[in-house]
C-alpha cells in the first residue's frame, strides 16, 4: 500500500493538496473538457446532407428518430398567437375628469352670469382662462356669458352626455380621431347657435383622450398561453422527408435541420459549435452546482482531477459499449463511484451528465437515455447505506433490476414489443445486455475504487467503517494507555451519532470522529481525570497556567498524533476543532481565587486555541464531549438533573461563541439535545436500592444457588 501511495504521488503531485488556486482548477477543468469534447466529436457528429432550395434531392431521406417538426409547429403557434386579441385596461377616471371639467366650465360661466358688477370684457377675459379658446372672438364667449341661464345648463347637460357615452363606448390610443370626430357630430346636432357649438367643440376637444390601455403583458400572457396550447407536430421515425430527385423546398430544410441532418458546406462546423456549446453548457452549470452544494470539490483541485478521471473512464467505457448495444452502456460504474466518494448529492447530478452523453453517443435516443438515468438513480440507492464493499455488488444487482424494467417499460411505450421472433429476440438482447451492464459496473468500481481512495486520499464510508474497527492500531493504544479516555470516546460516539441522526448530519463520520477525537490524551493520560484511577491528580502539584497548557496541548498532540498514523483529513479537522475555542474553566477559576489581582489573570490565556467547529459533525462532538464529561462528573444523576446540565451546557456553548462558523441553526441544537437527553437517561436511569442487610442476603442466596 505504501509503494501504491508513493507511485500515485510521482504522477499525481497534486493529489495530496488542498484548496489550490482558482487558475489552476480553471485549467484542469479545461483539460477534462478539452478531453470530454474529443472523445465526443468521433463518435457523435452525424453524417449530414449538403441540400439547396430549388435543387433536387440526392437521395431518399427518412427520419431517423423521433422528433419535434419545429416549421410546421411554429407555424400553427403563430397562428394561434395572431388569433388572441389584445387585452385593454379601461381607465374611469378620464371620463371622470373630463365631465369635472366640463361641470366646472359651466359653473364659472353660471357665476360671471350672476356677477353684475364686473365688467363684460373682465368676464370674458375669465371665462377665456376657463378653456382652451384660442381662435375664438370674444363676442363668441359672450354670446355664451349673455344666454339664458337654462339654456346654459341644457346645454352642459347636452355635453355631459355626448362625454359620457364616448367613453363608455371606450377610446382606444389609435381610435382618438374617430372618437372625435362622432363627439362633433354630435355637437353640430345640438338646437342651439352656430357660437355656441363653437365653443363646445373648443371646450370638449382636448378632454377626449384614451380611456382604453393597452395592457402588453396580459396580451403577451394570452399569446403565449395560446402558443403553449398548441401541441408540437411530430416527425415519427421512419417518415419520409424527401424522395430522391424531389426539389427541396424551405419546409424539406426546416425539417432536416430539426433531425440534425442538414449540411451547410464541407465541413460540418455547426455540429463542431454546437457540441462544444452544449458541453460548455453542461460544465459551467455541474461548475455552479459545485460551488453551491458541494464546495470541498469546487475548492479542491486533486477531487476534481478525480471527478474527471471517473467522468472519462465513464465516457470510455460508454463508447465502446456502443459497439455492442445501447443497452450495454455502464454509466453506473461512474456513478457507484462517486457516490461512493463524494456523496449521493455530486451523484445526482452527475447521473444526469452522464445520460445526457449517453444520449449524444447514441444519436438521440431516448431508450438508452432512459435507461442510463434510471439505473444511474439505482446505483446510488445501492450504496445510499454502504457498509462493506460488498454493498457495491449488491449494488449492481439493484442496476440489473432497474435496468430490465426500464428497457420493458420503453419498448411498452413506444411499441416495440411483439410476440413475433424477431421482436422477442431483440428484447431478450437488451434484457441480457441490461442486466450486464448493472453486473459489469459493479465490478470495475470495486476494482477501481481501492486504487482511487488511496491515491487521492479520500475518506469513503467504506474507510470510516475500517477506522472504526476496535483493533485498529491506534483504537488499541487508546485502550492501552488512556483506558477512561477510550470508554468516555465511545460513549461520546453513541451520543453524537444519535444527534447527527437528528439533524441530517452524517452519522458514520461523526461516531468515527468521536472515536479518535482525543487520542493527544495519550501523551500524557494522567492529566485527564477519567484516567486518573488511583485517584492521585497531578494538577495539584502544578500551577493552573500550566495545567491549562496541558489539558489543551492534547488537540494539538491528537493532530500530529492522527497524522503520523495517516488519519483521514476531514477526522483530522475534528480532532482540530473538538474544542472549538473554548474557555478551560475550571483552571481558570482557580487561577482567579490564587491571584489576588484577578485583572492580571488573562482569559485568552485558559482558551483552547481553536479553530471554531466549522461543520455539524464538529459541532455535534464538542457538545457530546461536554456533556459527556459533565453528566460522568454528577453524584447523584437524575433524569431531571441530566437535562438541565445538557440545556446548560448547550446554551453556554451557544452563547461562548462556539457555534459561530458551523451551519447548526437553533432548532438543530434543540434537537441535539433532545438526542443527547434521550441516551443519557437511558443510561444514568433510576434503579432500586437496596438495604444493605437485603442486599447482602440476596448476594448470599445467588452465591448459594450456584
Amino acid at each position: 500500500m505504501k509503494a501504491e501511495r508513493a507511485f500515485w504521488k510521482k504522477i499525481l503531485p497534486s493529489a495530496g493538496m488542498r484548496k489550490e488556486g482558482r487558475l489552476h482548477r480553471i485549467l484542469l477543468a479545461a483539460a477534462i473538457f478539452v478531453l470530454v469534447y474529443l472523445l465526443l466529436v468521433l463518435v457523435t457528429i452525424p453524417s449530414r446532407i449538403n441540400l439547396e432550395v430549388g435543387r433536387p434531392s440526392p437521395k431518399t431521406i427518412y427520419a431517423p428518430r423521433d422528433v419535434v417538426d419545429e416549421h410546421a409547429t411554429e407555424m400553427l403557434r403563430r397562428a394561434a398567437e395572431e388569433a388572441v386579441p389584445e387585452v385593454f385596461d379601461y381607465q374611469p377616471e378620464v371620463a371622470e375628469e373630463a365631465l369635472a371639467a366640463v361641470k366646472g366650465f359651466f359653473k364659472e360661466c353660471l357665476d360671471l352670469q350672476g356677477n353684475a358688477e364686473l365688467p363684460q370684457e373682465e368676464k370674458v377675459k375669465a371665462l377665456r382662462e376657463e378653456g382652451s379658446f384660442e381662435g375664438l372672438a370674444d363676442s363668441v364667449l359672450l354670446s355664451l356669458l349673455t344666454a339664458d341661464p337654462g339654456t346654459v345648463q341644457e346645454l352642459q347637460r347636452r355635453l355631459e352626455d355626448t362625454l359620457t357615452k364616448s367613453f363608455e363606448e371606450g377610446i382606444k390610443a389609435n381610435e382618438l380621431e374617430a372618437a372625435w370626430q362622432e363627439v362633433s357630430q354630435a355637437i353640430a346636432l345640438f338646437p342651439y347657435s352656430a357660437d355656441l357649438k363653437r365653443i363646445s367643440e373648443k371646450l370638449v376637444e382636448p378632454l377626449i383622450r384614451p380611456n382604453l390601455i393597452l395592457n402588453q403583458a396580459a396580451t403577451q400572457q394570452n399569446r403565449e398561453k395560446a402558443r403553449q396550447a398548441v401541441e408540437p407536430v411530430v416527425l415519427l421515425r421512419g417518415t419520409l422527408i424527401i424522395s430522391e430527385g424531389e426539389t427541396v423546398t424551405e419546409k424539406h430544410l426546416a425539417q432536416l435541420e430539426s433531425l440534425g441532418l442538414l449540411k451547410g458546406g464541407s465541413t460540418d462546423y455547426p455540429a463542431y459549435i454546437g457540441l462544444f456549446l452544449f458541453l460548455l453548457v453542461v460544465f459551467v452549470m455541474v461548475g455552479i452546482y459545485l460551488s453551491i452544494f458541494v464546495k470541498n470539490v469546487f475548492k479542491n483541485a486533486a477531487l476534481i482531477l478525480l471527478l474527471g478521471i471517473v467522468v472519462l473512464v465513464t465516457l470510455i467505457f460508454a463508447i465502446a459499449a456502443t459497439y455492442f448495444s445501447g443497452f450495454l452502456i455502464p454509466v453506473s460504474i461512474g456513478v457507484l463511484l462517486i457516490a461512493v466518494m463524494f456523496g449521493a448529492r455530486l451523484a445526482l447530478i452527475m447521473n444526469v451528465v452522464f445520460a445526457l452523453m449517453v444520449a449524444l453517443v447514441t444519436g438521440g435516443d431516448f431508450v438508452y437515455f432512459a435507461v442510463a438515468l434510471c439505473g444511474g438513480l439505482a446505483a446510488i440507492y445501492g450504496v445510499s447505506r454502504v457498509s462493506q464493499r460488498g454493498d457495491l455488488a449488491k449494488a449492481g444487482l439493484y442496476v440489473a433490476g432497474a435496468n430490465t424494467a426500464t428497457i420493458i417499460a420503453v419498448l411498452l411505450i413506444f411499441g416495440n414489443l411483439s410476440v413475433d421472433h424477431g421482436s422477442l429476440a431483440q428484447m431478450g438482447y437488451g434484457l441480457l445486455a441490461g442486466i450486464g451492464n448493472g453486473i459489469f459496473s459493479s465490478v470495475v468500481a470495486i476494482g477501481l475504487l481501492p486504487y482511487l481512495e488511496s491515491g487521492f486520499g479520500i475518506t469513503t464510508a467504506i474507510t470510516l467503517l475500517e477506522l472504526s474497527d476496535p483493533n485498529r492500531p491506534l483504537l488499541r493504544q487508546l485502550l492501552t494507555k488512556a483506558p477512561g479516555t477510550y470508554y468516555h470516546s465511545i460513549m461520546v460516539g453513541n451520543l453524537a451519532e444519535a444527534a447527527a441522526e437528528a439533524v441530517g448530519a452524517d452519522p458514520l463520520l461523526t461516531r468515527v470522529a468521536a472515536y479518535y477525537h482525543d487520542i493527544g490524551k495519550m501523551k500524557r493520560p494522567y492529566f485527564f481525570i477519567e484516567n486518573q484511577l488511583s485517584g492521585e491528580n497531578p494538577h495539584d502539584k502544578i500551577t493552573p497556567n500550566l495545567s491549562a497548557l496541558i489539558i489543551s496541548a492534547h488537540v494539538k498532540d491528537g493532530v500530529e498524533l492522527g497524522r503520523k498514523y495517516r488519519l483521514p483529513p476531514v477526522i483530522l479537522d475534528i480532532i482540530s476543532q473538538h474544542h472549538g475555542t473554548s474557555l478551560i474553566s475550571f483552571f481558570y477559576q482557580q487561577a482567579l481565587e490564587n491571584n489576588q489581582k484577578r485583572d492580571t489573570v488573562s482569559m485568552d490565556q485558559f482558551r483552547y486555541e481553536g479553530p471554531l467547529p466549522q461543520t455539524k459533525e464538529a459541532a455535534i462532538i464538542m457538545l457530546a464531549d461536554a456533556v459527556e464529561a459533565g453528566v460522568r462528573s454528577m453524584t447523584k444523576p437524575t433524569s431531571n438533573r441530566i437535562e438541565g446540565l445538557i440545556r446548560k451546557v448547550i446554551k453556554e456553548k451557544l452563547a461562548d461563541g462556539q457555534m459561530d462558523e458551523c451551519n447548526l441553526t437553533l432548532k438543530d441544537l434543540d434537537q441535539i439535545g433532545d438526542a443527547f437527553v434521550y441516551i443519557m437517561s437511558g443510561i444514568y436511569h433510576s434503579r432500586i436500592e437496596y438495604p444493605e442487610k437485603d442486599l447482602r442476603a440476596e448476594v448470599e442466596r445467588s452465591a448459594g444457588s450456584r
